[in-house]
């Protein structure tokens, strides 16, 4: 019973991440300690149906909950509370980093190198908190079934790789805004279509990344920390004053101590 409410409340910050601007899911699989887990439990379903739905069905419907209800409560907080709520999600993605790393050269020794792939997939998540605070939200209603098909499949990309977010593939597609509208009043003509898509996405992606993972396991793996550090710096808070700035470090802490109690081992 444990394990499936720690499981539920993942999914949901799995699923608010989906729709969050800025926050990746596969970010937030990462901080939760359940990446790999998430990947092998999903590509190798049929092998332990028993044990993986197990796993699998708590974040489901957290997921659900995450993206119909628990984002409103996010967005409210990241409205409200723009500081504390942003400072404790970079206090929970800076407190996974240190697992991560003994993770991956506890199974393979560290070569200087794979600095290489952190800094590269770094740059290239600064990049994307860079082009998606220049996007504008558009709003085209001229998108058939295929269009909303290819959405979700484009989408998946931000579901899967740390560090992507899926909100920026949208807003260059042109789709979030209808995106957030059709979830808020269930709108199944773009639901379905993006649904379909996203399935198909994630189970290729999923795909692709699980086979990088058994190829390049250090290289990938410092590519996924260094997209996870990008993702900070669309959390910066903007702050000016020094009791912002004490408060920002109280929450900062206040996420590294979270992050600890959340990630499991595996």
């Amino acid at each position: 019973m444990k394990n499936f409410l720690t499981n539920t409340i993942k999914g949901i910050a799995i699923g608010a991440g989906a729709i969050l601007p800025g926050i990746s899911s596969g970010v937030l699989c990462v901080i939760l300690g359940i990446y790999e887990k998430l990947l092998d439990s999903i590509l190798n379903f049929f092998k332990d149906i028993k044990n993986n739905f197990r796993f699998l069905f708590p974040l489901i419907i957290g997921g659900v909950i995450g993206v119909l209800l628990f984002s409103n409560i996010l967005n409210y907080l990241l409205y409200a509370f723009p500081i504390q709520t942003k400072s404790i999600f970079i206090g929970l993605i800076l407190g996974t980093v240190p697992s991560l790393i003994k993770e991956v050269n506890e199974k393979q020794r560290f070569k200087k190198y794979y600095i290489i792939f952190l800094l590269i997939a770094l740059a290239i998540g600064v990049f994307t908190v860079i082009l998606e605070n220049m996007m504008p939200l558009q709003n085209t209603s001229n998108y058939s079934f295929f269009n909303f098909f290819l959405a979700g499949l484009f989408m998946s990309v931000g579901i899967i790789v740390p560090g992507v977010s899926s909100t920026i593939i949208l807003m260059i597609l042109g789709v979030y805004s209808i995106y957030l509208q059709a979830i808020s009043i269930l709108y199944m003509p773009v639901l379905i279509p993006m649904g379909l898509g996203l399935i198909l996405g994630c189970l290729i992606c999923m795909r692709v990344t699980k086979l990088l993972l058994e190829k390049y396991y250090a290289q990938m793996f410092y590519s996924i920390i260094g997209f996870t550090l990008g993702s900070v710096f669309v959390l910066f808070p903007a702050v000016s004053y020094v009791l912002e700035i004490l408060i920002c470090i109280l929450c900062v802490i206040l996420g590294l101590m979270i992050s600890k109690a959340l990630i499991i081992k595996k």
